[in-house]
């Protein structure tokens, strides 16, 4: 399957997310319930790895592990805090604000990665801005 039906796949799965655990984290601490995700995440993940034969140990001890350490880092803070204020204020404004990461991962594959910055790109980036900003005000 080629990157479109992938990343579409992600958007239905994710869609469900903030709902979700907006209502479990009514009863249940946000921190356990991150938990909760993250086993499922792990345990999932690695059977994966293990089913396609990957040398787990090799890839997490080669040199681009520092990226994923990086990156694990950077998405444990930020699942924390998003599903913290999922706990405690409405989906319809905390998804949005957390929606801006669009745009700041599309500035930063710009400007760190290189990847080109065309017209269409610049004015989806600026409208995408723009809509999660109008969305997110009451």
């Amino acid at each position: 399957m080629n990157y479109i039906v992938w990343v579409v796949i992600a958007l239905v799965g994710y869609t469900f997310v903030p709902p979700l655990m907006n209502l479990a984290t009514q009863e249940i601490p946000s921190d356990v319930a991150t938990f909760g995700v993250a086993a499922m995440l792990a345990t999932t993940a690695f059977g994966l790895s293990a089913l396609a034969r990957e040398p787990v140990v090799d890839h997490l001890t080669g040199p681009s592990a520092v990226y994923v350490l990086g990156a694990g880092v950077c998405i444990t803070v930020s699942i924390l805090a998003f599903f913290r204020a999922l706990s405690l204020g409405p989906v319809s404004v905390v998804v949005p604000v957390f929606g801006l990461f669009l745009v700041t991962s599309s500035l930063v594959g710009v400007a760190l990665l290189g990847e080109p910055l065309t017209v269409n790109r610049a004015v989806g980036i600026g409208l995408a801005m723009l809509a999660i900003v109008v969305i997110s005000l009451d």
